[in-house]
């Protein structure tokens, strides 16, 4: 394992983030704040408490959900997208360093900005909202599983993409809708029951129900399928993204 490799990668995609601190941390932050003014202090105080969870502590997960998907995406694809479109990919490609070195490198740099994101987000939202943390430890857990999924996924679109534009066309028209739609700001027991079994078909569903049973001891799913569901994106991402790699696909030309 070539760890020089997996270090040099790492720490010039982090380095980058700093760079571009409000873009990066910053813009976020203020984006998922203003929901929690908007959702959680002025439509929440006239909402009733659902599963026994106060509205505006409820939506806590889903907003840090939301921020994290979008966050990992953009991340790890602009990341892999930038040394093509500059041409300095050529020099990681021709240097000793393997997929998984790649990988380890770009999405696991990807992966700790949204970590770090999503950090800041939930002590955020200690300034707007009282709430706790029934299962610390699986909050961490989920938190740590779809950042590394969602980068890998993220690492894909930015070996796909052949335009700027394309960076952003899957965040913003499934991923964002998916989130919304995912159980972000409801229950899906409030929904009538043949929405109930349509929604179950949206991955996101199993994010947001275990990062929030993780959160209040209440989901829509059990957790079991959480973790699996979310255990078989990543595996599927991985796949993908090794075979893009060792195909060399948009990558040697």
């Amino acid at each position: 394992m070539n760890w020089y490799a997996i270090r040099a990668i790492y720490i010039f995609e982090m380095s980058r983030t700093f760079r571009t601190l409000f873009q990066s941390i910053l813009s976020p932050v203020i984006s998922t704040s203003l929901y929690f003014v908007v959702f959680g202090s002025a439509i929440g105080s006239r909402m009733t408490a659902i599963d026994g969870v106060q509205y505006a502590a409820f939506i806590i997960p889903g907003l840090t959900m939301l921020s994290l998907l979008n966050e990992s995406i953009s991340n790890a694809s602009f990341g892999i997208y930038m040394p093509r479109f500059s041409g300095t990919i050529y020099e990681v490609l021709s240097a000793p360093v393997s997929w998984v070195e790649m990988i380890l490198g770009y999405v696991g740099a990807a992966a700790s900005k949204s970590v770090m994101l999503g950090t800041i987000i939930l002590v955020t939202a200690r300034l707007f909202v009282p709430y706790s943390i029934a299962h610390p430890l699986w909050m961490v857990t989920f938190l740590v599983l779809t950042a590394v999924t969602f980068s890998l996924f993220g690492f894909i679109i930015g070996l796909w993409a052949d335009g700027f534009e394309k960076l952003q066309l899957v965040p913003m028209l499934i991923v964002t809708p998916l989130t919304f739609l995912g159980g972000s700001f409801y229950s899906l027991s409030m929904l009538p029951p043949l929405w109930q079994k349509i929604t179950l078909f949206n991955p996101v569903v199993y994010l947001v129900s275990g990062f929030r049973w993780s959160f209040y001891g209440v989901s829509d799913v059990s957790v079991e399928l959480s973790v699996g569901m979310t255990f078989v994106f990543m595996i599927l991402c991985l796949t993908t993204a090794r075979w893009l790699i060792r195909s060399g696909y948009r990558l040697k030309s």
